[in-house]
């Protein structure tokens, strides 16, 4: 399949956009490539892109202003939307950095052109609001996930969301994102490795 048809399919699978919808977009799509600890969107500054990742494995994450380190909010991989949704989506300076932890490659299509898209069409429109709930959804699911679940509940959501995850990026990545101390990450996972 080519780069467009995975994404046609994706957007088909996400809002129900058809093919000929799709096609109205293949212009404002450019390909981007990222080296590792290159930024997606950083800090205070309004994320412009809404990006597609074709390979590659992207964070979000802030820096604890007591501590200094480094806190990884959102994950991002294969087949997914990288985006900072809430600065995309009102046009405001973003809470957080995004960044590439792997060398990636992501499909970026700019707001502008996004909203041009919006206003020819209800197809694309619906896939807007798709959008928002669905980043509506993400927030809502991580914060529910740390007042509901278990660390290990966390780990499994993870492993299903993001299956390759621990062949790319560092465990302490993994812990923080999880919220968890490197030790609890090593003792879930014998536990699982073991049922």
């Amino acid at each position: 399949m080519t780069d467009f048809e995975v994404l046609a399919f994706a957007f088909k699978q996400f809002a129900g956009l058809p093919g000929q919808e799709f096609e109205k977009s293949i212009p404002y799509w450019k390909n981007e490539t990222f080296k590792k600890w290159d930024f997606y969107n950083e800090h205070r500054s309004v994320c412009k892109y809404l990006g597609f990742v074709k390979q590659g494995v992207f964070r979000s994450y802030v820096i604890d202003e007591k501590t200094g380190e480094d806190k990884n909010v959102f994950l991002y991989s294969g087949n997914q939307f990288v985006v900072s949704f809430k600065s995309f989506i009102q046009q405001i300076p973003c809470d957080y950095h995004t960044q590439a932890m792997t060398e990636a490659e992501v499909l970026c299509i700019h707001f502008l052109d996004l909203q041009k898209l919006y206003q020819q069409s209800h197809a694309w429109e619906r896939f807007g609001r798709v959008l928002a709930q669905e980043a509506f959804n993400i927030s809502m699911e991580r914060t529910e996930s740390f007042l509901f679940k278990s660390p290990e509940q966390r780990y499994l959501d993870l492993i299903k969301n993001h299956p390759d995850i621990f062949n790319n990026i560092p465990l302490y990545h993994i812990s923080s994102y999880l919220g968890i101390q490197g030790p609890s990450l090593s003792r879930i996972r014998k536990r699982i490795l073991g049922k």
